[in-house]
This record gives C-alpha cells, structure tokens and sequence, in this order.
C-alpha cells in the first residue's frame, strides 16, 4: 500500500473518534450548551476546560512522545510502557497533592472563591485522563487505530450521555420526588454537572486500561528514564506553548476584555461558540498529528522517508484548503449549530480557520527537530509562538473595537510564525523537500474563492449556496488541472 495513503487510512480512523466527537458537539452538545446557559456561564465551562487542557501537559509532561522515541522498537515498548508509566504514576500522585494543599487559593485566584468544587472535578479529570496518555499512544505505536478510535468515540458518547442525565433526567426526577434524585441534585450545581460528565466518562475509559495496567511487568529502568525524561522535557516547553497558543485565548479575554467579569465572561462565551465551528480543521490537524507522530517514526529509516515526508506535507496542505473553503462557503448552514445569542462573533471564524490550518502545516514542518533529536529547537520556536500571542492579546484585545478579534488574529500570527521558523530551520538543519510554492497555492486559491464568494452575500439563501457550491467545484478542477497526476502517482506509490 502507498505509505501516504497508509497514512491517510489511519487518519481517517483516528480522526473517527475526533470527527465524532465534535459532529456531537455541533449536532448536540454545543446547540445544547449554548442554548441552556447564557454567555457568561457557557464562558467558566469553556475557561475551566482551558486550564484542564494546560494542566493535562504539565502532568503528562509529553511522556506519551518519549514513549514513541524509545519505544518503537518491539523489544523497547514493554520496558519503554512500564518505566513511562510508574513515572506518570508517581508524579500524578504529587502534582495532585500541590493542587489540593492549595486549592481555596487557586479557587480565588481563578475567580471560583464559591466554587472550588469545580476545580476539584477537573483535577480529577486531568488526573484520569493523564493515567490513559500511556495505554493510548501504545495503541497508536502498535498499529491499531480502530480500538483508539473505539475507545475515544466511546468516551464522548459517555460524556454526552452523562450530561443530559445530569442536566435533563435527575431535575426531572428530583421534581417527582424521588429520594436519591432528590438528595443528589443541587440546581446550583449545573456548571459543574457538566464536569462531572466528562470526569465520570473518563473514569469508564480508565477502566478499559486496568487489565493493560494489571499485565504490565511493573520494572522501573532509571537509565532508560532518564534518557526519556532528557528528551521529553524541551517537549514540554513545546507542549504548554501548544496548548497556551491555542486555548489561551480564553482566560485573557476574561481578564483583558474591557468590562466587568460578567461581561468579559459572556464575550468569551460569544468567541469560544464561535470558534467551535471552526474546530472541523482543529479536528482534521489533530487527527493527522494522531496517525503522522508515529508514523514519521516509524519511516525514519527509510531511505526515501524525506520524500514521503514531503508528500505527505503536500497532502495535508490540499486537504486544509479544502476544508478552509467548504467551511467558509457553507457557514450560513453551520452557523445553526450554536444558539442565535452567540453568533455575534462569527467573524473570527476565517481566521481561525486559518490559523488552525498554519498549524497543521507546523506539526507537518516540526517533525524534523524530533526524528533528529534537537527538541530544544522547537522549544525556543514554540516560545517564540507564546511571545506572539501574548503580545498581541496584550495589545489587542483591550481596544474596545476589536475585542476578541485580537485574539483569533493573535492565533493567526503565532501558528504563521511557528510553521514559517519550522520550515526554514528544517531546510538548514534537516532538509526536506517540501513543494511550498504548490502547497501556497492551494490555500491563496482557497482563499480567493472564499473573497469572491463575498460578492454573493446580498443573494437569497438557496441561490447563494448553489453559487458557493459552484465555487468549490471551481477549486476541484482548479487542483485537478494543476496536480491531478502527481496526486495520483502519490496514492499509488509504494
């Protein structure tokens, strides 16, 4: 089989339990919750999955990559699995007890002073959700995507199910009077039912891993973990600049926005809805990073592993303009999916579409400092990264007239700057020969369709969506005429 297209195969597979995921979010869960809370209550249930999302780093501390760097050799990933995970163990355990010694103060620092228990149910979240890292990146290492995906897909069915019972079925109970309804639910609790969802449904999934927990040999290699922990550590840095990149965005609007908490807290609410439908391309960089991590492992000793490198760099870069421009010329239908008091911000969409896609094309750019074990490079690219965004929120965001729009073009700049250093440092250092003048155009010439596509704005619904849809077989053709063998001969290829 065509390694690009052994590639595309378990993207598609691993991008299932994503794309599932979030089809739930637009079709239910997002319509729901932005339709049950208001702005600002929407806004703490998307801050406090930031900070989880921040934490999650910290507590793995990217052992699931070193576990692929060690690993990836079949007589390496017992001793590799077990070493990796009594330290995940051993620190999660630790990292805990900081956060409970000092959770009032956390509390009030975050703005919760009356609700600790709400950080108490993230931690719990992150700490599950740390103790399944292992077990998942074994079975991406092993080569099986279906039971990832299984389980992944499992665990968001979970989530959506645990919500409607705790948001919908236990107040009906409680009203009718029945006892143990009655004693568990608090209606000042609903924000936090929410977490509760995702805590109980990551628990199922930890389950799931108990027999591989039960079977594993239990052997601590201190060399062997030393090696990993030297090479995950400028991970890290890469890791929390990652996730401050991409979710930062939320805390600072809160604090930087120019209005009382609660009115900062409902625009944030206004920008996290919006830029969930903008996750489809998140989703699509998050499937490939899934299925490409190992996978660029695995080919490294290939002696045309450059080459496939760069194909597959192509293939992701026609792949996002694709999706850039079928989002954007159909976002009069999908903007239904969130409530119609949280479509004030649906502005910032394009551009977060293409800040996401800018990454995507990083994590295809990055591969090179990790296959050649210079991680130390990405670290100073990714806090250049941090830099970018934390300045320009800074900066931005504070103007009345932009507002959250400073950060979504924050977002923008950073993933640019991020792919751009990537890409150039990869030339000196670990050439591959990317076709960057093919993959720029994809994206302009999704870009100039999206423009003309503009023009039709003032058209009747349906006349415009048949015109949009004329454009987007515009951009097929486009690709077709310009690419259309060398693509195929990719598919094929051996």
């Amino acid at each position: 089989m065509s390694q690009v297209r052994k590639l595309a195969s378990d993207t598609m597979i691993y991008g299932v339990s994503s794309i599932l995921s979030r089809l739930l979010n637009y079709l239910i869960l997002t319509p729901y919750l932005t339709r049950v809370f208001l702005e600002g209550a929407y806004g703490e249930i998307s801050i406090l999955f930031t900070y989880a999302g921040i934490l999650t780093v910290l507590f793995t501390y990217r052992m699931e990559t070193s576990f692929f760097r060690f690993g990836s050799r079949n007589e390496e990933m017992e001793k590799t699995f077990s070493t990796g995970s009594i330290s995940l163990l051993a620190s999660t355990l630790v990292f805990s007890i900081l956060v409970l010694l000092s959770l009032q103060p956390l509390a009030n620092w975050l703005h919760y002073p009356d609700d600790p228990e709400f950080i108490l149910l993230v931690l719990g979240i992150i700490i599950l959700d740390t103790l399944t890292a292992l077990p998942f990146a074994r079975l991406r290492l092993e080569g099986r995507p279906v039971r990832f995906a299984a389980l992944k897909t499992a665990q968001i069915l979970l989530t959506v199910l645990f919500i409607f019972f705790l948001l919908e079925v236990l107040p009906v109970l409680a009203q009718k009077g029945v006892g143990w309804a009655d004693y568990l639910f608090d209606p000042e609790m609903r924000v936090g039912y929410v977490f509760l969802a995702n805590l109980l449904a990551s628990g199922s999934v930890l389950v799931c891993f108990i027999p591989k927990y039960l079977k594993m040999r239990w052997t601590f290699d201190r060399s062997l973990w030393r090696q990993m922990i030297r090479y995950a550590m400028p991970l890290v840095i890469v890791g929390l600049a990652a996730v401050v990149n991409q979710l930062i965005a939320l805390p600072l609007l809160e604090n930087l926005l120019p209005g009382t908490l609660e009115e900062n807290r409902a625009q944030t609410g206004i920008f996290s809805a919006a830029s969930k439908l903008a996750i489809l391309m998140n989703l699509f960089t998050q499937a490939f990073n899934y299925a490409a991590e190992p996978f660029f492992f695995h080919h490294a000793a290939r002696s045309d592993s450059r080459e496939i490198y760069a194909q597959t760099g192509q293939a992701f870069a026609l792949v996002g303009s694709f999706v850039f421009l079928g989002i954007m010329l159909y976002l009069d239908l999908i903007q239904f999916f969130i409530g119609a008091h949280m479509r004030g911000g649906l502005g910032v969409v394009p551009i977060l579409l293409l800040a996401y896609f800018f990454l995507g094309l990083y994590y295809n750019f990055s591969i090179w400092y990790k296959l050649a074990d210079r991680t130390i490079m990405g670290a100073l690219i990714s806090m250049g990264g941090v830099v970018i965004t934390l300045v320009l929120n800074f900066w931005l965001v504070p103007i009345p007239s932009i507002g959250y729009y400073g950060g979504a073009w924050a977002a923008l700049a950073c993933f640019g700057f991020m792919a751009i250093a990537s890409f150039i440092t990869g030339r000196k250092y670990f050439p591959i020969p990317y076709p960057i003048g093919r993959m720029m155009t994809y994206i302009g010439v999704a870009i100039a369709l999206y423009a003309l596509s503009i023009l039709f704005g003032h058209w009747p619904l349906g006349v415009r969506l048949l015109a949009n849809t004329a454009l987007l077989g515009v951009f097929a053709l486009i690709i077709y005429r310009l690419d259309g063998a060398t693509l195929r001969a990719m598919i094929s290829r051996k």
